[in-house]
């Protein structure tokens, strides 16, 4: 246990006496009551506050308030008004997994609470006609004793169980008649934390069992666009700024000022100039010979256009844009501010650079950099840059990963995370993202198709104390075509900070960001892609500063969370920042039965072990499609006030 630090937390200066009395009794209540589980409208009830909406900055306070005190954190009243308390870590392991388990459930009981929510899944719980038969989302369960009569005809567990990889797109299911992300989404919901789409590239998958008549599923994962800076994970990588900028130092080559020439020329051919040039920002010389003055007109640019973006009203227009008018969308204010802004480091990397990399970049000249400080400076916001942009192609992250029962006894999770590592998921990736980006192209005013061929994939636990799922994670790489003796896996790569939004509920972030509007009208966050990383943190980061509240410990959730990692090339680091132009991997991506490989290896090292435990045999047992349907890959709806006894009792 960690010694309680307490944060005093008052409504801002100029509030008024009414709203102080009644925030003041909103703690009074939270530090005096034990109703946890109470929704957001339960508490300002108990606490006499009525509606709130017209109250602004009652109502960002308080609904921040209730989320914290939900999350564990310990309110006390004094005479000098609320002070908040951080819930401390717990050293017993499954203390601290049931904690965050507890909260977890909060933002998803009240997601699965919703009326749309509800209507998904009774209407992929009700049968319908597909074919000659009725059909419903339970045909896609398998019945545990079922499952462990079947591996007991097969103890090789080869016709018992046969999973494939099914990448997620608008296709519907041949057997159900369901859309695929349908059948995704609904089993995302049987998940301990809220279902939430992410920004960027997202790819998900599902595992199936072609042993059963609709392929049952086994479980799914999930490939999207990384955390764009992980300290950790990059310092395990080898490309963390300052440590790839002292092995530069250390050991300068040809190859390496090539590369770094490379990459200032490659910054700014990234960027359309075309309108730059017509309002006399920009001259054609200025690329080939930049100043200090083109540098600053350049900057003043960019703040004009991120104002005008900010103070805009025609976000509906910049939605319509076409996805291929590449120089439209380059030329809105939003783009303009970012091409601006972009090209004036670029132009200042490139005049203080540029005398160390001419008349031909060598190792030489690279050292020189080094000991000029300004133009070290310089290599260190190109590296950053390089990285930048690159993070967001050839790393991903494995968001959602996990087997749903009654697979999950078998320990189907491992299986699940090696297959969303395998040769068939990473060549869809390459499939999918072989075309342009968006933001790239923006910038560019022309379609750019940035790099699709993975070279890294990582994942974090979703509790601190341990993963039962990546650890110990490693197969023989020759399972997928790799080299005899060499192998791949899950490595743990550190522990995570702690930070993020996701303890705070949607009505939570939706008040502080009408605090955040009210105050300041040039505050807009408009969730365009492209805007910038995690509209819902910069949504929840303003409010709070609305409120004069410590942003950044508030956003400290409390729940550190391991990091894993998945090499897939044996050139990481260079490969990764662009300096080899290929991959040299450790798998074979064309390996066409890989699914079937990492299976029988799974069934081999993991899942016969397990089936022949009495124990798990028992819990398997307990997954029955019989009615009323009491299976584990069922959603657990929690049960509105008006639901019937039997309609409660159903759910998991």
């Amino acid at each position: 246990m960690t010694e309680s630090t307490f944060l005093p937390l008052n409504l801002p200066v100029g509030s008024s006496r009414a709203e102080r009395a009644k925030f003041l009794r909103l703690c009074r209540a939270l530090s005096e009551s034990s109703a946890s589980g109470s929704t957001h409208a339960q508490w300002l009830e108990r606490a006499g506050l009525g509606d709130i909406y017209a109250q602004p900055v009652l109502a960002a306070a308080a609904h921040t308030a209730i989320d914290l005190v939900d999350q564990g954190w310990v309110v006390q009243v004094d005479r000098l008004g609320p002070l908040f308390s951080p819930p401390a870590v717990r050293g017993d392991r499954e203390a601290e997994k049931s904690r965050i388990r507890a909260q977890e459930h909060l933002r998803r009981d009240e997601q699965l609470l919703r009326p749309s929510v509800r209507r998904f899944v009774q209407g992929m719980e009700r049968p319908h006609q597909f074919g000659d038969s009725l059909v419903s989302v339970f045909d896609l369960m398998r019945d545990g004793r079922e499952l462990a009569d079947a591996l007991d005809r097969d103890p090789t567990g080869r016709t018992a169980i046969q999973p494939y990889v099914q990448v997620v797109d608008d296709s519907v299911c041949s057997l159900t008649g369901f859309r695929l992300h349908d059948i995704w989404r609904y089993f995302r919901h049987t998940w301990s934390n809220a279902y939430a789409t992410v920004p960027g590239r997202s790819m998900p998958i599902l595992v199936r069992d072609a042993a059963t008549p609709h392929h049952a599923v086994i479980g799914l994962a999930a490939i999207s666009s990384p955390v764009v800076q992980i300290a950790e994970r990059d310092s395990w990588m080898g490309w963390e700024t300052d440590e790839f900028l002292q092995s530069i130092r250390e050991e300068p080559t040809d190859a390496l000022a090539r590369w770094v020439d490379r990459r200032v020329s490659a910054q700014i051919d990234a960027i359309y100039i075309e309108d730059l040039l017509r309002a006399g920002v920009l001259q054609p010389t200025d690329i080939a010979k930049p100043t200090q003055e083109v540098v600053g007109r350049l900057k003043a640019d960019a703040e004009r256009y991120r104002q005008r973006h900010h103070r805009s009203a025609t976000i509906r227009e910049v939605r319509n844009i076409g996805r291929d008018a590449w120089v439209a969308r380059a030329e809105t204010d939003l783009f303009r501010s970012k091409r601006s802004a972009a090209l004036a480091e670029a132009l200042d990397i490139q005049m203080w650079l540029g005398s160390y990399l001419r008349p031909e970049p060598s190792a030489e000249g690279l050292a020189a950099a080094f000991e000029d400080r300004r133009a070290h400076a310089q290599l260190r916001r190109l590296i950053r840059r390089a990285r930048g942009e690159r993070v967001g192609t050839v790393i991903a992250d494995l968001t959602v990963c996990g087997a749903v029962a009654p697979y999950n006894g078998l320990t189907a999770g491992k299986l699940v995370g090696a297959l969303a590592v395998s040769p068939a998921v990473l060549a869809a990736y390459e499939e999918k993202y072989n075309r342009p980006s968006e933001i790239a192209s923006a910038m560019a005013g022309r379609p750019v198709v940035r790099e699709a061929r993975l070279s890294l994939i990582s994942t974090t636990s979703l509790y601190g104390t341990g993963s039962s799922q990546y650890n110990r994670l490693f197969w023989p790489a020759e399972v997928v075509g790799g080299d005899a003796g060499a192998r791949m896996g899950f490595h743990e790569l550190g522990r995570s900070r702690s930070f993020g939004t996701s303890h705070f509920t949607d009505e939570t972030v939706e008040a502080l960001l009408r605090l955040s509007s009210l105050r300041d009208s040039s505050v807009r966050v408009n969730s365009l892609f492209g805007e910038g990383v995690s509209p819902r943190l910069r949504k929840v980061r303003i409010g709070l500063a609305a409120l004069g509240w410590p942003t950044n410990e508030l956003l400290k959730h409390g729940r550190q969370r391991i990091l894993y990692g998945v090499p897939l090339v044996r050139n990481l680091r260079d490969y990764s920042l662009g300096i080899d132009d290929d991959p040299d991997y450790i798998l074979d991506p064309s390996l066409p039965d890989g699914d079937q490989r990492i299976s029988e290896w799974w069934l081999d090292r993991w899942a016969l072990r397990r089936a022949g435990q009495p124990e798990i045999r028992e819990a398997m047992a307990r997954h029955r499609m019989t009615r009323p349907v009491m299976h584990g890959a069922r959603v657990p709806l929690p049960p509105e006030e008006d639901d019937l006894p039997l309609s409660a009792g159903s759910a998991r």
